[in-house]
């Protein structure tokens, strides 16, 4: 049953970070058809064409680090979920240098923190814990939700 309960629990956690990605796409299909740029409320990064490549690059492999440690998680497998965490998540050194080429202050600090919270994440699962490794997936799941509410390209 605990099991279960976990699982229900990594489920509507992915449906949540499927839904923003979902309704982020929506909004760029939309911007396809008409001009809504003007609607969306969003902050605009002014990101060049090839920053916003290599940016939308960046977030795909988080949600495939993420959906990695979910499967890792569902096998017991803590240790290398840990190691895709910090390795995919976490502050690295070129993670620290990207995101200090963002000239908004607000959405740099919410980058590092997101990285940094991929790091914790990593020392988490390190305790093979289901419940805390959960809590801490679902904290860094958190700062992709408020970065896509609040910022666009």
């Amino acid at each position: 049953m605990k099991r279960f309960g976990s699982a229900v629990a990594v489920c509507v956690g992915l449906m949540g970070i499927h839904s923003a990605f979902a309704e982020e796409m929506k909004m760029q299909m939309g911007n396809h058809r008409h001009d809504m740029s003007t609607m969306d409320m969003r902050t605009s990064l002014g990101l060049s064409g090839q920053m916003k490549q290599h940016q939308l690059a960046n977030m795909r492999e988080h949600v495939e680090a993420i959906k990695s440690i979910v499967g890792l998680m569902s096998e017991q497998k803590f240790e290398e979920a840990s190691g895709v965490a910090h390795a995919k998540l976490g502050l690295t050194p070129d993670m620290q240098s990207m995101c200090n080429m963002f000239e908004n202050e607000n959405f740099r600090k919410l980058g590092f923190a997101f990285h940094q919270s991929g790091d914790d994440l990593g020392d988490v699962l390190k305790t093979k814990d289901m419940g805390a490794s959960l809590r801490a997936l679902n904290r860094t799941m958190q700062y992709c939700v408020e970065c896509h509410a609040g910022y666009r390209q």
